[in-house]
């Protein structure tokens, strides 16, 4: 019975890496507005109705690694020294994700590349990172205690800064050609935040 789930289990790991691998085709191909999911189903080999068994929408496609990084960052804040202050521990973490996209490089700059260009995309990017500021808020207050009385804003605030550096250092990243190390790129943001940008002139 293990076995049988095993190979279930990778066959579906198969098809849903077929299933990307022809969207990401076609996008780069025809333009993610003018690709179809019966498109995409056709050049995958399977039933059109198949798809939506595995993404809900075209846009789920090209961010279909987004839960995986979700689930990285989190792991890596829970491994970070319990006397870390929360802004280094999430500096380290999202740095760790960030040498992840550089190892990962050509496949993530596909997929960033149509998300930058697609504003629908871009939506969705947005949506699935407000449920990560849920999930970074949550961590990040537990991390914090119960000293700080301020129903949570401190901890909101360090998660959607800490992502909004991401965000930006990924933007650049892909509109600069990739010339830059992501992890140079999101290191300076993080320090600019730190600093403060009240500074820049």
């Amino acid at each position: 019975m293990n076995a049988e789930l095993g190979l279930r289990e990778r066959k579906k790991l198969e098809r849903r890496a077929a299933i990307e691998s022809a969207a990401l085709d076609l996008f780069e191909e025809h333009g993610f507005d003018s690709t179809t999911t019966e498109q995409i189903a056709a050049r995958a080999d399977i039933a059109p109705r198949t798809f939506f068994l595995y993404f809900p929408t075209k846009e789920d496609v090209v961010l279909a690694d987004y839960a995986q990084r979700l689930d990285r960052i989190v792991e890596e804040l829970g491994s970070r020294p319990a006397d870390e202050s929360p802004w280094d521990a999430l500096r380290a973490s999202l740095l760790v994700v960030a040498s992840d996209y550089e190892h990962e490089r050509s496949a993530l700059i596909r997929r960033f590349s149509i998300m930058t260009t697609n504003p629908s995309v871009f939506a969705r990017s947005l949506a699935l990172q407000a449920g990560w500021e849920d999930t970074l808020s949550a961590v990040i207050a537990e991390r914090i205690g119960s000293g700080h009385d301020d129903g949570g804003i401190t901890a909101r605030l360090l998660a959607s800064a800490a992502l909004a550096a991401m965000r930006s250092a990924i933007q650049h990243w892909v509109i600069s050609g990739h010339h830059e190390a992501l992890p140079d790129l999101l290191t300076s943001c993080f320090d600019q935040l730190a600093h403060g940008l009240a500074e820049v002139r």
